[in-house]
């Protein structure tokens, strides 16, 4: 039996903005040169990835010594091949150490 096709769902979303909110959206899809509905939809969109990249910090592994050490060991270890032209440090650089 053949797969049956998504069916993509736009739902209507009656939004109430304050009357101020909503002059400046509508100044600033202006500028934009999008609508204000698009304007709103980025907007959200921008809120969320910032909401969830703060939870992803949130959890992820606390930076310890121990953990720098060993990505410094990593990035510090020999490769054998020379660097490009453009990548080579300048003559006297001093590396920080931590």
């Amino acid at each position: 039996m053949p797969a049956k096709p998504k069916k993509v769902v736009v739902s209507k979303f009656p939004l109430r903005l304050m009357p101020s909110v909503r002059r400046e959206a509508e100044n600033f899809s202006l500028k934009e040169g999008v609508s204000l509905n698009q304007f709103i939809n980025v907007a959200v969109a921008e809120k969320l990835a910032h909401l969830q990249h703060e939870e992803w910090v949130a959890d992820r592994r606390k930076v310890t010594p121990e953990r720098i050490a060993r990505a410094m060991a990593i990035l510090n270890k020999p490769t054998g091949i020379e660097p490009a032209p453009e990548d080579r440090l300048p003559e006297g650089y001093v590396p920080l150490s931590r």
